[in-house]
């Protein structure tokens, strides 16, 4: 039986239709969590959520303790994270307001820790990344979406970019080229730590702003936070019916990735 996670990133800081039972500080290997875990009620299905950013949203992209996010999910008994970010929209499609479903991912960003496993006392591990989404999560998220009435772009490629700073028109010409669709600062290494703890993950993407060089307007924090407001009580939908959904949504190989010494070793941490 799966148990669902959310993780909050920019304009989510809270879930309003989120049946909150109690708030708990989570201990980890890796130091503080961004925050305490939420646990509530969510269309009748136990569910946890974490704001990536802090409560307050006071912890930048750059700063964000990811692996001590995702062992603290992981810690509580979720199986199954759905990551909600904010992103830039670079390809025709991925216009303001749209939401979309990435199934691939480029990581720009530099400096992060971005293992559990770091060698020494602790294994090395080489997981198969060759597709950095969990399909059967991803199909539950277009199935919510489409019962919500609410269009998702199926598919995409998410570049994670350092921050917090945002990046200039030569950047996303770069990444364009490279194939990027979207641009956000979060994607990494969230995505391959919970592939290392064998946690089911997919990203859902509010575009709120066209990427650098893609608008003749100047990117504005008024502009973006308009499109926020709105595009979270979108995001919000989504989430209330996906996590029903997830309550019989089998873990996939997702759950396998490094093997289960690595797991063992891994989960036996305080």
């Amino acid at each position: 039986m799966g148990v669902a996670g959310i993780i909050g990133g920019s304009g989510l800081t809270g879930l309003k239709n989120l049946q909150i039972r109690h708030r708990r500080v989570i201990r980890t290997p890796f130091g503080e969590t961004s925050g305490p875990l939420t646990f509530g009620q969510l269309g009748g299905q136990e569910v946890v959520f974490i704001a990536r950013h802090g409560y307050g949203h006071t912890i930048p992209p750059h700063r964000v303790n990811y692996r001590a996010n995702v062992w603290a999910l992981h810690h509580v008994g979720v199986t199954h994270v759905v990551a909600v970010a904010a992103v830039g929209g670079i390809t025709a499609a991925m216009r303001p307001g749209v939401l979309c479903l990435p199934d691939q991912l480029i990581d720009y960003t530099s400096g992060r820790p971005s293992t559990f496993f770091e060698g020494g006392e602790s294994m090395v591990v080489h997981i198969d990344f060759s597709e950095p989404y969990c399909q059967p999560l991803r199909e539950r998220l277009l199935q919510a979406a489409g019962s919500a009435d609410i269009v998702v772009i199926d598919g995409g490629t998410y570049a994670a970019t350092q921050g917090p700073r945002l990046e200039t028109i030569a950047e996303i010409r770069r990444i364009e080229r490279d194939g990027g669709d979207v641009v956000g600062m979060t994607g990494a290494p969230e995505a391959v730590l919970a592939r290392e703890i064998g946690l089911c993950y997919a990203p859902l993407s509010l575009v709120v702003n066209p990427a650098a060089g893609k608008s003749a307007e100047p990117i504005t924090m008024e502009a973006i936070d308009m499109v926020m407001h709105e595009g979270m009580e979108k995001v919000r939908k989504v989430l209330g019916n996906v996590v029903p959904l997830l309550a019989d949504c089998p873990q996939c190989g997702c759950g396998t990735a490094v093997g289960p010494e690595a797991l063992r070793q891994l989960h036996s941490k305080k």
